[in-house]
């Protein structure tokens, strides 16, 4: 059986939770996040739009076919090492946007033949 080997590391999922229309300096807060990651060297990180949610004020939000109200939720994640997540929350925290966030340990890494190269 051949293999290709995987080296994991040990590192952090980090999450930030908000709505599609939440905005900050003049632009989508997901994508101002995004760049402040890209301006902070982290390696990638991805922006999800949910089809529906609630969050902690408890009001369902669902995108309809009829009407789109943008209050649908967005996760916006970075799998990262922990100082890569934390300069990423410092940078959040001094910019003062208001978010929801998760900071998981995880394990990751690359299979296949990106693994090896």
């Amino acid at each position: 059986m051949n293999m290709s080997s995987t080296t994991s590391r040990r590192g952090t999922s980090l999450r930030f939770f908000m709505h599609v229309d939440a905005r900050h300096q003049g632009k989508p807060t997901y994508e101002w996040l995004l760049e402040a990651a890209r301006d902070e060297a982290l390696a990638g990180g991805s922006a999800f739009r949910a089809i529906a949610g609630f969050g902690r004020h408890g009001v369902l939000r669902e995108e309809s076919f009829f009407e789109l109200a943008g209050r649908e939720p967005v996760v916006v994640e970075f799998i990262v090492a922990e100082d890569d997540a934390a300069r990423l929350l410092q940078r959040v925290r001094e910019a003062q946007v208001e978010l929801v966030y998760t900071r998981t340990p995880i394990e990751y890494g690359v299979l296949g033949k990106a693994a090896t190269t």
